[in-house]
């Protein structure tokens, strides 16, 4: 009776170890086939491509928290377009690059264009350029098919370059500039904006340089041409190809306005002169004004002393009633010559 109990408990162990096996086997069946189910269209995508991708490798992309898709799609491009050939791309390098915050996708395109355009470029510089925060597709796409830049920007405020000409004359031009993007130089290279700012300088440079307006006016090339000398594209990250000179207009006059201007201007320094001549020559009229009243004073001072004098001569007898009365004919007479002279003041009456 015991063995027989003891019997069925054994059994029953055995059939609880098999059941909890299968269910463990069931359930790692289950993962295995989840697993299977997702990534095994990207596996065969990978196998049917030879694009060298193994299942565990796809697996392991997952957990790496890269984007299984991105990379298959990427290096499947990159093999049907023929690129791995000249330009050996490891998975390894994919999963870094998206892991970086670049775009894989989009650095593939730019190696299958270069590609195609027999440009040279290579993967690290490629990336470089992605990680860098340039659109390395657009980059490419400016090499191969070069773009044109309105100088100045008028998205910025200014639609002309004024200039003026060795004759005085203003000039207001208007150029296109055609660059091409030059990949080596892509990776710390100015941009637009300094093909922009030196295009203009050089333009302002050259039609200041010129005699006359109406030489640039006859030969606009000639401007272009000097500017192209310059080298403008040093250490930017385009070639420039040509600079055209698409309009220019005749200005103010500005030499003229400067010569009104300093006309004007010493206009009024001969005027502040003249002022200050004027207020010299009145105050030395008021000084000699001054002294004639000093004089005439002085006049009055030496008359008032006549009477003293004829009074003192009568004293000491060394002139007589005769003489005295002799005088003042004489003084007489000369009052009426004055007046009859008409010295232009009234003739008083003699007394």
């Amino acid at each position: 009776m015991f063995n027989n109990q003891y019997l069925l408990a054994a059994g029953a162990d055995s059939n609880t170890w098999v059941l909890l096996a299968a269910a463990v086997f069931v359930f790692f069946l289950f993962v295995f086939f989840l697993i299977f189910a997702r990534y095994f269209g990207f596996w065969l995508q990978c196998k049917m491509t030879r694009a060298g991708i193994s299942f565990p490798n796809l697996v392991m992309m997952s957990i790496r928290k890269v984007n299984v898709s991105v990379i298959v799609r990427s290096k499947i491009m990159a093999v049907q377009a023929g690129l791995l050939k000249n330009y050996p791309i490891s998975t390894q390098a994919l999963e870094a690059h998206y892991l970086s915050q670049g775009n894989v996708p989009n650095v593939i395109r730019a190696l299958i264009a270069a590609h195609r355009a027999k440009i040279s470029l290579d993967w690290q510089t490629a990336s470089a350029i992605d990680l860098a925060g340039r659109d390395v597709l657009d980059a490419v796409r400016t090499s191969v098919y070069p773009k044109v830049i309105d100088c100045p920007d008028a998205s910025r405020g200014s639609e002309t370059l004024d200039a003026v000409a060795g004759d005085g004359i203003q000039l207001k031009a208007r150029a296109r500039v055609t660059v091409r993007t030059n990949l080596d130089q892509l990776i710390g290279g100015a941009t637009e904006e300094t093909i922009i700012a030196r295009v203009g300088q050089g333009i302002v440079q050259a039609i200041g340089s010129t005699e006359s307006y109406k030489t640039v006016l006859e030969n606009p090339d000639s401007i272009s041409q000097m500017v192209l000398g310059q080298g403008l594209e040093a250490q930017t990250a385009f070639s420039i190809v040509s600079i055209d000179i698409a309009d220019i207009d005749v200005g103010d006059n500005i030499g003229a306005k400067l010569q009104a201007d300093q006309a004007e201007a010493d206009m009024r320094v001969a005027q502040a002169k003249a002022e200050q001549l004027r207020a010299d020559a009145r105050a030395r009229e008021q000084e000699q004004i001054a002294h004639v009243q000093e004089n005439k004073a002085k006049v009055v001072l030496a008359e008032a002393k006549v009477p003293e004098a004829i009074a003192d001569a009568f004293r000491n007898q060394r002139i007589g009633l005769l003489d005295y009365y002799e005088l003042q004919n004489v003084q007489a007479d000369t009052k009426m010559r004055e007046a009859i002279a008409g010295d232009g003041k009234p003739s008083s009456p003699v007394q």
